[in-house]
């Protein structure tokens, strides 16, 4: 039987693994974005517009693969304890890897993104552990720094996966294959277990499935409208994966080099806000503070990035939008609150829906409106519109987040 963390005083180590494992499924992912179109296309015979077609469809099922597994995964670390999914999760991911680098044909990469997808929903999981073994006055800073680890493997994966694929296209996937591995077997030593027996609940498909999951969400009038804020801002953040490359390219003039630099910029600067700036502005302000002012920025900065005529305007806006980074853990703290310790996984689960919703729709959704925008004969030639567009649903969601997080609401 595995250790529990003791309560209010967590090892360091398994914080700081929970810290690693989110850090390097994110840095596996990102790893495998420079080679996997190239992939594609090898096993097309060169053909890119099919590739590009098929690309996409890897795209969608593995966020549908998030979607559905995130809430089998939370309702299966509350009943059998965060530890096991985690670490399990954490070898499924890496053997996946190494099926993926060894891939004869499209029909094997396509079984392992899919396999990629289910295994990497074990961050919903992650997330209960952090809510299991922090004090709920210290959340907000807990999710912060999580957020951090989210932003180190964005930004480090592609630059590590384009070195290596220079190399060899299917070397990034044994690399996030070794990294996944190796994550697991320290886990195994120092990962205790977060959730003690008496506080676990029964397994249940009509709580696992993603639809029942969402059932969670609508227990508390406040915990249903901030899932709205969740959607709202994860629908918003796929505004610059799915259009950035093309707009800045389209309306700058940036090459490849600079697009990655400033995506780099990006990334540092919202690891910055959320591991540093997070806990101390709760502390001071609040969580309602933060959600609101983070939101705000968000709206604020994405509507500087659609107006900007000039690239050293973009590049002004990106601190501003990095100041958005306060709205999430914020947001995931005071859900925590509305729920007890043996649904936190089932709370994390329904939000991997919801974001995996959101994960669906955005990339269409924005790289559908920046195409709209910028065709030939449009009525309104406006670049960038669709970062207008994310400015208003987080506008959107700054107001839903006012309106459920008032006084009144609460009382």
């Amino acid at each position: 039987m595995s250790p529990v963390a003791p309560s209010g005083a967590p090892r360091r180590a398994a914080v700081a693994f929970i810290f690693v494992t989110i850090a390097l499924d994110m840095l596996a992912l990102g790893m495998i974005i420079p080679v996997l179109p190239h992939l594609i296309e090898d096993f097309m015979g060169g053909d890119t517009a099919g590739a590009a077609k098929v690309y996409g469809v890897f795209g969608t099922v593995w966020a549908l693969m998030q979607f559905l597994a995130m809430p089998v995964m939370g309702a299966l670390s509350d009943r059998y304890g965060r530890r096991r999914v985690v670490l399990v999760s954490n070898f499924g991911l890496g053997l996946d890897y190494v099926l993926m680098a060894l891939a004869p044909n499209l029909a094997w990469l396509f079984v392992g993104r899919v396999i990629s997808g289910i295994t990497a929903a074990s961050v919903s999981t992650a997330m209960a552990y952090i809510a299991d073994v922090t004090p709920v006055e210290r959340r907000s800073a807990a999710f912060g720094k999580i957020g951090v680890a989210f932003g180190l493997g964005f930004v480090l994966g592609p630059a590590i996966g384009g070195l290596l694929g220079s190399v060899d296209p299917r070397l990034p996937f044994w690399a996030a294959a070794a990294f996944s591995l190796a994550n697991g077997l320290y886990g195994l030593f120092v990962l205790p277990e977060s959730l003690p027996p008496e506080k676990r609940r029964p397994f249940e498909w009509r709580r696992a499935n993603p639809v029942g999951s969402l059932r969670l969400l609508r227990s508390h009038p406040q915990l249903t409208g901030l899932a709205g804020v969740v959607f709202l801002s994860n629908l918003a953040h796929a505004a610059l994966p799915a259009t950035f490359v093309l707009y800045a390219g389209y309306r700058y003039g940036w090459d490849e080099k600079t697009v990655g630099l400033v995506l780099a910029a990006v990334g540092i600067c919202s690891a910055i806000v959320q591991g540093g700036l997070v806990g101390p502005f709760v502390r001071r302000y609040g969580e309602r503070a933060a959600l609101l002012f983070g939101l705000g920025c968000g709206a604020l900065g994405f509507a500087a990035y659609g107006w900007a005529p000039r690239g050293i305007l973009f590049l002004a806006a990106v601190p501003i939008v990095a100041l958005w980074g306060l709205a999430s853990p914020a947001a995931q703290a005071l859900m925590t609150r509305h729920i007890g310790p043996g649904e936190q996984g089932a709370l994390q689960g329904a939000n991997g829906s919801v974001m995996g919703i959101a994960t669906m729709i955005g990339p269409s959704l924005f790289a559908g409106t920046f195409a709209w925008f910028i065709r030939d004969g449009a009525w309104l030639h406006m670049p960038g519109a669709a970062f207008l567009l994310a400015a208003a649903l987080l506008a959107m969601g700054a107001l839903l987040a006012a309106r459920v997080t008032a006084p009144r609401a609460t009382a």
